[in-house]
């Protein structure tokens, strides 16, 4: 018998205990006479117990224990004749690997080295999702506050939110940041977040110095507005300095915070999710997650990012809204909402934060495809507005209001300057050519 057709290495999924692996599944493609079968073994070998070269201690016990089992190979198309196989196109297959979580426990590090490691080099090769056991959820522990925590704690129930990241994006010194916050947060903004690319403690706008300026222009805005303002200042910096740069900007006042989380690494996000003395919430920027999950037959999927995303304790991520700036798939938004906020075993839920692009003329839209539990995360459509921040804000609050009561956005706007003007600056998806305001794909 062929050594890659071994049956021990290809169980029924009905054949093995589901608490003790975690199940990959990837999309694989190559020639057009590929062994779809010994290919499949070949990579659940390189990626668990074995090497390209059988080995004296790869003993019966070592496989039986470490071994990644291959539990489905699905042909697409699922060809089942011969004469059915062009025989100059690639095959692709859908491929589900079980991997003994055994062999990685806890070790989101080694989690990852064991199911996209060597593998990833491989041309035609996507890891687009991986299943958990309750047993090995068990092990995480997940945001602190996941979205009905946010919630609470900002006092709003059942509308989206609305977010703001302080626009210019790096280069503003505290005191000039302050008021651009306050402006936002007084016409309406719920959570006000540094942008992803001014973090930590640079020489322009000191750590510390910030998160005081920031918040001091909350309290002044929520004694104006009547409601609460969450600051998520960025603290994305060196792994050794992650946890003192939390530390710090929560002693001098921070209510949550910020990490690039593809740049820091999931092991940083957990780090701090999990430390007793990090008590806000946390939200993660995927800025840098395109390197790994853009290409459509290489890296991992955004899905399976979001689901590590969510393991590792993020309360708030960020969900790259669809048809805006990077134009993002409709399905792959919903499905990242999805993630987010389904049940997940002890895990509690991520927050959605749709973001990249999005003004007062996507709501309807953005409302119509995820109803009201996700984050509206708005940065020039705010700090851009004709009338300034505060009416940029107060229109994204109009937008919200008027989908909610069943108003048109024309109809509303005829009584509110704010958002007329918003629409005249940007126009209505679905109505006006929206695309017209981005040329980062042109």
């Amino acid at each position: 018998m062929k050594e890659l057709y071994d049956p021990r290495l290809f169980p029924l999924s009905e054949g093995i205990n589901g608490e003790d692996y975690v199940i990959a599944t990837y999309y694989v493609a190559g020639g057009s006479q590929a062994d779809l079968v010994a290919k499949s073994a070949a990579i659940a070998i390189e990626q668990s117990s074995g090497s390209w070269f059988a080995v004296p201690g790869e003993t019966e016990e070592v496989r039986s224990r470490s071994a990644a089992k291959i539990i489905g190979i699905y042909s697409v198309p699922n060809y089942e004749l011969i004469a059915q196989v062009p025989k100059d196109e690639p095959r692709a297959f859908v491929l589900r690997a079980a991997f003994p979580w055994i062999n990685f426990y806890d070790n989101i590090p080694l989690l990852l080295s064991s199911v996209i490691g060597n593998i990833s080099s491989m041309p035609n090769l996507k890891l687009i999702d991986l299943e958990f056991p309750p047993s090995y959820l068990a092990q995480f522990k997940g945001p602190k506050f996941g979205i009905a925590g946010v919630r609470e704690l900002l006092g709003v129930p059942t509308r989206p939110l609305v977010n703001n990241m302080i626009k210019p994006c790096t280069g503003i010194a505290p005191a000039d940041g302050a008021k651009l916050f306050y402006e936002a947060a007084a016409g309406g903004t719920d959570w006000i977040k540094d942008d992803e690319l001014i973090a930590g403690s640079p020489a322009f706008s000191p750590l510390v110095d910030r998160v005081k300026a920031y918040m001091e222009a909350a309290r002044r805005a929520d004694a104006e507005k009547g409601e609460k303002t969450i600051f998520t200042v960025n603290i994305t910096d060196e792994v050794s300095r992650l946890r003192d740069n939390a530390l710090r900007a929560i002693e001098a006042g921070a209510n949550a915070l910020l990490v690039n989380v593809f740049a820091v690494g999931y092991s940083g996000l957990r780090m701090l999710a999990e430390d007793p003395e990090i008590n806000v919430p946390i939200g993660a920027h995927s800025c840098f997650g395109g390197a790994q999950t853009v290409a459509p037959n290489q890296g991992l999927s955004t899905e399976t990012a979001q689901k590590l995303i969510r393991l590792c304790g993020a309360d708030i991520s960020l969900n790259v809204a669809p048809s805006a700036k990077f134009n993002a798939l409709l399905e792959k938004f919903v499905r990242v909402w999805h993630i987010g906020y389904s049940p997940m075993g002890n895990i509690k839920q991520t927050f959605s934060h749709a973001g990249g692009g999005v003004t007062p003329g996507m709501v309807p839209y953005l409302m119509d495809q995820l109803g009201t539990d996700f984050i509206l995360g708005v940065g020039a459509g705010i700090h851009g507005h004709p009338m300034g921040p505060r009416a940029g804000a107060t229109a994204m609050r109009q937008a919200i209001e008027a989908v909610m009561a069943g108003v048109d956005l024309t109809q509303a706007a005829q009584s509110q300057p704010e958002l007329a003007a918003a629409l005249a600056t940007w126009g209505i998806y679905g109505v006006d050519d929206y695309n017209k305001l981005y040329d980062i794909e042109s």
